[in-house]
């Protein structure tokens, strides 16, 4: 059902909510979940989500590939991580102060991740990536930072990338370079000053919204490995979108390329609220040092649930089903596209697939896709990469190959 009335009936409910929350929350809703950035058929709302399946506010059912943009890696109500979360609490959450678990959580870390000797915990990959910065300026007593341009490291003042209500002086320590050209770092780092740099933080992979993801080159990575060693600076990479999807440690412990910081969340507790910063011997000090807080951030039951999803994770295989899932998605769509006559391109890890169509400029012919997908059932994003998890199985993909055809249909009247 596409027409007008028909998608109306299909999203009573959610459009009522809709408009009660717009009178209560400004513009209705905010941040990446909003629908304002979405085609219009899109729900706001859901109702309940088990396995790969979500079901939104007017019973509407989906296969989910956004896994909650990135969250959910071993699926919706993982059977161990429910458990380990329901056993937690039952004995308690938000406590005078930590529960046992956090200690074993934080031992589980270090031990998976190769470059780490510490741990530290809190809520968002948004305060996992500013704690590593602070981190490295206590350390380094400098305070420039270099990035990539167009990355995004979060919903802080100094990394957001819309300026309202942001002073520019919260982005004066910045400087920017391209992902994979190191000369473009070597010219950041002159221009802020190689005594004045305390850290370079970077991503596994290039993964900018509304681009073509690009993989590492291993050069650019051991370079910028090299030129923090001659700066004394720190390499923090930003672990939040990727993390345990792309390798049971760290994302780049393949290329023999170790940061010295580097920030979590997302995926690590399966949905929990959790994010956690990781650190080499060396800054551990620094990390005693600073300050920060907040009044959730020892909550016991994330803490458990991250305990049960690392060990689920490890025990099974989670990252090679992912790639089987993900490799055999992006050779069916392949396919699909070639019989229908749609030109595609698909890019970066299989297990984080993006799309795109040449000369989409306005997203308009991603939209179409997008929308039709839905349609059928199935949940993808027009300019967001998309996220493979542990319990997407060959009925998912068939799913998403059977309403891909109807996608790039729907692209075909684009043109």
């Amino acid at each position: 059902m596409t027409d007008i009335a028909g998608q109306q009936k299909l999203r009573a409910l959610d459009l009522d909510l809709r408009r009660r929350a717009a009178a209560v929350i400004p513009g209705g809703m905010y941040g990446h979940m909003s629908v304002t950035r979405l085609p219009p058929a899109y729900p706001q709302f859901y109702e309940r989500s088990e396995g790969t399946t979500v079901w939104d506010v007017d019973g509407n059912e989906y296969v989910d590939f956004m896994c909650s943009f990135g969250p959910m890696i071993l699926g919706y109500k993982h059977r161990r991580v429910e458990a380990a979360a329901a056993g937690q609490a039952a004995k308690g959450d938000t406590q005078p102060g930590p529960a046992p678990c956090m200690v074993e959580l934080a031992e589980l870390l270090v031990g998976r991740v190769a470059h780490a000797d510490w741990a530290i915990f809190a809520k968002n990959g948004t305060d996992a990536t500013t704690i590593s910065l602070m981190i490295a300026r206590a350390k380094t007593g400098r305070s420039k930072v270099l990035a990539a341009a167009g990355a995004y490291h979060g919903a802080a003042p100094w990394s957001t990338l819309r300026m309202d209500g942001v002073a520019p002086d919260e982005r004066a320590s910045l400087h920017y370079y391209e992902y994979n050209d190191a000369a473009s770092v070597e010219r950041a780092i002159e221009e802020a000053g190689a005594g004045e740099v305390a850290a370079i933080i970077t991503s596994p992979f290039k993964h900018h919204a509304g681009f073509d993801e690009e993989e590492v080159d291993p050069a650019f990575a051991r370079r910028l490995r090299a030129l923090c060693d001659e700066l004394g600076a720190a390499l923090v990479m930003d672990e939040v979108r990727a993390g345990f999807r792309l390798n049971h440690g760290g994302s780049w412990e393949h290329l023999g390329v170790a940061p010295d910081l580097s920030a979590w969340s997302k995926a690590i507790a399966n949905g929990y609220p959790l994010a956690a910063i990781l650190g080499s011997g060396p800054y551990a000090d620094a990390a005693s040092r600073i300050f920060v807080t907040g009044s959730f951030w020892f909550q016991a039951v994330p803490m458990a649930a991250a305990v049960a999803t690392l060990n689920a994770l490890a025990d099974e295989d989670a990252v090679a089903v992912m790639e089987r899932a993900g490799s055999r998605l992006r050779e069916g769509f392949e396919q699909v596209a070639r019989e229908v006559g749609v030109p595609i391109r698909q890019t970066g890890p299989v297990q984080l697939p993006n799309l795109s169509f040449p000369g989409d400029t306005d997203f308009a012919k991603a939209s179409a896709f997008s929308a039709a997908m839905l349609d059928r059932g199935v949940i993808v994003h027009p300019r967001h990469n998309w996220f493979l998890c542990a319990a997407h199985t060959d009925g998912d993909v068939d799913r998403f190959l059977e309403a891909a055809e109807d996608g790039l249909r729907a692209v075909l009247q684009c043109d």
